[in-house]
C-alpha cells in the first residue's frame, strides 16, 4: 500500500506492507487525513533517522477488519481516529505514557479498537478527516481548562489556524462573545463570517481597540509574539490558556504585574478520550462543520506539507487518501 513517510532524513511516498489487525486491533481503510503543524515539526525533530515513520495523526475511514476480542466496533463502521494514545479519562495533565498517534497518511492503518470513534454522520470524509486533533485541542482548552461560560468574552489571537476555527464555533455555541486577531484582512473577514463578533488587526493597538471590552478568557497559541499583548487585554483575575507556540517558545513575564493582576494561567495539550467523546457530542448537537481550506491527494502530500508550511490557510488542510 502507499504511504507518505519520513525515512533516512527525507520525506517520500513509498510502498509499504499492509498492516494486520491482531488481537484487540482494527484495520481502518483511510478515506481522508488531516495535516497538522506537528507533521511539519516531526521531520525536523527526527533529522536523519533511518527508520520509516508514516506521518499523520488525524484521519477518518471505514473499518475493514477487526482482530480477535474486538466487540465494540465492526467491519463497515465509519470512524474517526483518536490521535491521543493512552489517555482515557479526563485529568489535570496527561498520564505517563501519553503520546500522539502517527500513521494516517497511508491507505490503511492498524490501531487499538478504543482509538476509533463513530464518525459524525453530517460530515463529509474530508471534514471528518481533519476533525479530531484540532477540535479536541480546542475543546479541552476552551471548556476543561478555560471553563468558558455563557456571557464570557473570549479573545483568540491568530484567527487562521485549524484550532482557532473550532474555538470560534465552540465558544459561540457556548454563548460567549468572541474576539479574534489576524494580520490578514481576508482571514479577519473569514473569522467574522464564521461567527467572531469582533476582529482586530494583529498589528494594531489591542489595548486601544478593545478598551471597551472586558476579556474574561484568552486562548493563546502564538507564543512570544503575542503572549504579553494578550495578557494586557485580559481583565484582572482573568484566565489565559496556552496550548501552542507557533512563534518562539520563551516569553518575558513581569511577575509583579502578573500577581498584582491575579491572573490565572493554564497549559493545555490535546485531550483525553472522555473529552473527545464530549467534543463529538458537541459537534453532533450543534452540527459543527470543520473549516476545510484545501484538499490534496496522497500523491500530492509533499505539496500539502509545503502549503501548510506557508501558513496561508484558514482552517485545516486535508489529504484525500481514497474515494
Amino acid at each position: 500500500m502507499k504511504a507518505f513517510v519520513h525515512e533516512q532524513g527525507e520525506l517520500r511516498l513509498k510502498n509499504v506492507d499492509e498492516p494486520f489487525a491482531d488481537h484487540g486491533l482494527v484495520t481502518v481503510a483511510i478515506r481522508s487525513a488531516g495535516l497538522n503543524r506537528r507533521d511539519l515539526s516531526i521531520p525536523k525533530r527526527r533529522g536523519s533517522a533511518a527508520d520509516v515513520l508514516i506521518l499523520g495523526s488525524d484521519g477518518a475511514g471505514v473499518i475493514e477488519s477487526v482482530g480477535e476480542g474486538v466487540s465494540e466496533v465492526s467491519a463497515g463502521d465509519e470512524v474517526v481516529i483518536n490521535p491521543a494514545l493512552r489517555w482515557q479519562e479526563n485529568s489535570d495533565a496527561p498520564p505517563e505514557g501519553f503520546s500522539i498517534f502517527d500513521g494516517t497518511f497511508a491507505e490503511k492503518i492498524v490501531l487499538p479498537a478504543d482509538q476509533v470513534e463513530k464518525k459524525p454522520e453530517h460530515l463529509s470524509w474530508d471534514e471528518a478527516g481533519i476533525l479530531a486533533l484540532s477540535a479536541l485541542t480546542g475543546f479541552r482548552a476552551l471548556f476543561t481548562k478555560g471553563n468558558v461560560k455563557e456571557g464570557d468574552t473570549v479573545f483568540i489571537p491568530g484567527a487562521g489556524s485549524g484550532v482557532a476555527t473550532y474555538l470560534i464555533q465552540f465558544a459561540k455555541n457556548a454563548g460567549a462573545k468572541v474576539i479574534v486577531s489576524s494580520r490578514s484582512a481576508k482571514k479577519r473577514e473569514q473569522a467574522q463570517e464564521l461567527g467572531a463578533d469582533i476582529v482586530v488587526d494583529t498589528n494594531s493597538d489591542w489595548q486601544e481597540e478593545l478598551k471597551n471590552e472586558i476579556v474574561d478568557l484568552v486562548i493563546e497559541s502564538v507564543g512570544r509574539a503575542t503572549f504579553n499583548r494578550s495578557l494586557e487585554v485580559l481583565k484582572k483575575g482573568g484566565r489565559m490558556v496556552v496550548f501552542g507556540a507557533t512563534t518562539e517558545d520563551t516569553v518575558d513575564l513581569d511577575l509583579r504585574a502578573f500577581f498584582y493582576g491575579q491572573y490565572q494561567l493554564f497549559g493545555s495539550t490535546m485531550g483525553s478520550r472522555q473529552e473527545l467523546k464530549a467534543m463529538l457530542d458537541h459537534v453532533n448537537k450543534h452540527q459543527v462543520r470543520p473549516v476545510l481550506d484545501r484538499t490534496f491527494t496522497l500523491d500530492e502530500a509533499q505539496q500539502a506539507m509545503d502549503y501548510l508550511g506557508e501558513g496561508k490557510q484558514f482552517g485545516n488542510v486535508a489529504l484525500r487518501i481514497s474515494e
